[in-house]
């Protein structure tokens, strides 16, 4: 590193620039430390789009800056989350752009199996917080399926003993989504088996299952933490096709068994649950066979039974045929003569019928028909001469009555009655003019003598203040407020003095004589009743 004396007077110490001050701290630390392993609680956890994950480890008494690099966030098994007491594996350095330094995490795990606790019981009450443990959403599971889909690991011995089961209890079509039940990227995995057996079509090559069977063996609580995951819970808990969680042993507990329409302790549990046994529903299906075949067999004797009954109760088919019998040879015996009664009474009736049409003739009809015609037409002309006789009359007097003469006549008098309305109506009109005219010269009598304006002609004087409003009282002006007094000619500016002050009498002239006082008439004073006020 190149080192410059300060120019200075009296000063030997080395001069550096900021980035190879910088750049000296970084390789210190760097060579110092190496790598270490930190222990402490996650504090912010932030997560931007390249990928990469910035976050604090702190305790009671310091905080630590960490990063951990989009290609390390990836294949974390534990992802960071805040409040989680972890122990971060990585090399110290230090970031120039900040002035500060930093942790490079490569490795990430739980300090201790209660920090893990921790987290999946909070996690927990958040999931059911929300309801995805709720028993309403659950769902039955299928009786007898034709299709299983089973999302576990294929080279396992899971598959094998699931497998193994179905073959042993019923036979049916299983397809199974490989996953990895282990490691940081399980639960990604696992999500997508769940959601890929849901989104398969009913008609598809491979057809969508019946029921679900999310399986792994036994292992340690971060063995089993990809059934943890928040996305594994919700795609469960998502899922249309029924879903059994087989996870682990019996006293292994994960979030997709809260979440799954039914846990099984096993995988082979589950594959019992999956199905029943085949021979078992042999021999039910053979037992019902029987029971039916007794029950058939019973029904049949005792119908056989009811209908020997009912036969011994029914009358013989000769005594039932006796009385229709005879009623027959009864009716045979009056046939001849209800025939011989019937033709006489039809000749009757065709006799009536034939004197009828000999009456209603068709030539007569018409000869009678064309004597009215005739009549009608004889009395049709008759009154069509009256008619017009009638109308020629009215015309004729219709027109005697309408005659110039006549009608000059009363357009004269019409317009001799028009002349006589004008006139009448011209004099009404001057009578109105002259009385709203003398009304209107009564009105301007009376607002001269009601205005102020007539009161100071009079010799009083109106007093107002600066704003040019009326002074009412002199109680409201102050001593040198300017006032203003308007006259019947004009108007005087005036300032006011002191309550109870006496103007001065004004000053005589000395060359001229005192005037001589006339004397005024002394006013009768009014009554304080009457004194109205000017404004």
């Amino acid at each position: 590193m190149e080192q410059r004396v300060s120019s200075q007077s009296g000063s030997n110490a080395a001069e550096f620039t900021v980035s190879e001050l910088s750049m000296s701290l970084k390789r210190t630390v760097e060579d110092t430390y190496g790598y270490v392993r930190v222990r402490g609680e996650l504090g912010r956890v932030s997560r931007p789009g390249s990928g990469h994950v910035y976050l604090d480890l702190k305790d009671d008494r310091a905080v630590l800056a960490g990063v951990i690099w989009k290609g390390v966030a990836g294949r974390l098994a534990i992802q960071p989350e805040q409040g989680l007491e972890v122990i971060a594996t990585g090399k110290l350095t230090t970031f120039p752009g900040q002035s500060k330094y930093q942790m490079v995490i490569d490795h990430l795990e739980p300090a201790g199996v209660g920090a893990l606790m921790a987290l999946l019981e909070e996690r927990k009450k958040k999931l059911a917080a929300e309801g995805l443990f709720d028993e309403g959403r659950k769902q039955l599971i299928p009786f007898l399926p034709r299709h299983i889909g089973v999302v576990t690991s294929p080279t396992g011995a899971v598959i094998r003993d699931i497998l193994h089961r179905l073959a042993d209890r019923y036979p049916v079509d299983v397809t199974v989504w490989p996953v990895r039940v282990q490691g940081e990227t399980s639960g990604a995995e696992v999500a997508n088996g769940i959601r890929g057996f849901n989104a398969l079509p009913d008609d598809g090559p491979l057809k969508k299952p019946d029921l679900i069977i999310v399986a792994r063996g036994g292992g340690s609580l971060e063995d089993l933490w990809g059934f943890n995951d928040e996305d594994v819970v919700r795609a469960a808990a998502d899922s249309l096709i029924p879903l059994i969680s087989a996870v682990g042993h019996e006293t292994d507990w994960t979030l997709i068994d809260y979440a799954a329409d039914r846990r099984a302790p096993t995988p082979t549990g589950a594959a019992e649950m999956a199905v029943p046994v085949r021979s078992e529903l042999l021999a039910q299906v053979d037992d019902l066979n029987r029971r039916r075949l007794q029950a058939l067999i019973r029904s049949f004797d005792r119908k056989r039974q009811d209908l020997r009954s009912a036969a011994r109760a029914l009358p013989r088919a000769t005594d039932l045929l006796s009385i229709p019998r005879q009623r027959l040879d009864q009716a045979a015996g009056r046939i001849g003569l209800a025939l011989t009664a019937g033709t006489a009474r039809h000749r009757a009736r065709l006799d009536q019928a034939a004197t009828r049409l000999i009456a209603n003739n068709p030539a007569r009809q018409t000869q009678n028909a064309r004597d009215r015609l005739i009549t009608l037409q004889t009395r049709s002309a008759r009154a069509m001469d009256i008619y017009l006789e009638r109308r020629t009359s009215q015309l004729q007097n219709t027109s005697q009555r309408l005659r110039l003469d006549r009608l000059s006549d009363r357009a004269a008098l019409l317009q001799d009655r028009l002349q006589q309305s004008g006139r009448r109506m011209e004099q009404i009109f001057i009578h109105q003019i002259e009385r709203k005219r003398s009304s209107l010269s009564g009105f301007e009598k009376l607002l001269k003598t009601l205005s102020y304006q007539s009161v100071l002609s009079r010799g009083f004087a109106l007093v107002r203040d600066q704003q040019d409003q009326p002074v009412r009282s002199a109680s409201s002006v102050s001593a040198g407020e300017a006032l203003s007094l308007e006259f019947a000619d004009g108007r005087v500016a005036a300032i006011a003095g002191a309550p109870g002050d006496t103007p001065p009498p004004p000053a005589q002239p000395a060359a001229q004589a005192p005037a001589e006082k006339t004397t005024r008439p002394r006013r009768k004073p009014k009554s304080e009743d009457n004194q109205g006020s000017l404004f």
